[in-house]
């Protein structure tokens, strides 16, 4: 895990130059690995899809190399569930991992935040960026959005 600012700025860099994203420092997301459940384990590792996983929750930089992995967690737990009680998720909200501070993006006079972005079941903060809820839009909108 970087622990400097001008590591994290490399990978802000990276995420920039790639991907056309500013004020990125990864990607975050978890990923159903199937295992076959220890023994006496009853249905603790079971999920929904009918087969027994492990979830592998990761954060990535803009190479998609890994930056933070945690692999502790059954895969009943929601993304969200094992995020919240990772040390990664400690760091972030205690800024132990140093991100730099806010700063204007280019051509803006707005500070904007150095942050992670993750899917809609990582909660909003400060520090993750996640897609914008559609709840509540018309009919219109959402066909302009496809179109």
């Amino acid at each position: 895990v970087p622990r400097t600012q001008s590591e994290w700025r490399q990978i802000v860099e990276q995420f920039n130059s790639r991907w056309n994203f500013p004020h990125c420092c990864g990607a975050l997301d978890g990923k159903h690995v199937n295992i076959i459940p220890p023994a006496n384990s009853g249905s603790y590792y079971y999920i929904y899809k009918q087969r027994f996983s492990i979830v592998l929750m990761a954060l990535v930089d803009a190479d998609y190399k890994f930056i933070f992995v945690d692999i502790a967690c059954n895969g009943r737990v929601s993304d969200g569930g094992i995020f919240r009680e990772s040390t990664l998720s400690a760091a972030l909200e205690s800024n132990a991992l140093d991100f730099p501070p806010p700063e204007p993006l280019p051509r803006c006079t707005l500070f904007i935040p150095y942050m992670v972005v993750a899917d809609a079941a990582f909660p909003l903060k400060d520090y993750i960026q996640k897609p914008y809820s559609q709840n509540g839009l018309t009919q219109t909108y959402l066909q302009l959005q496809t179109e």
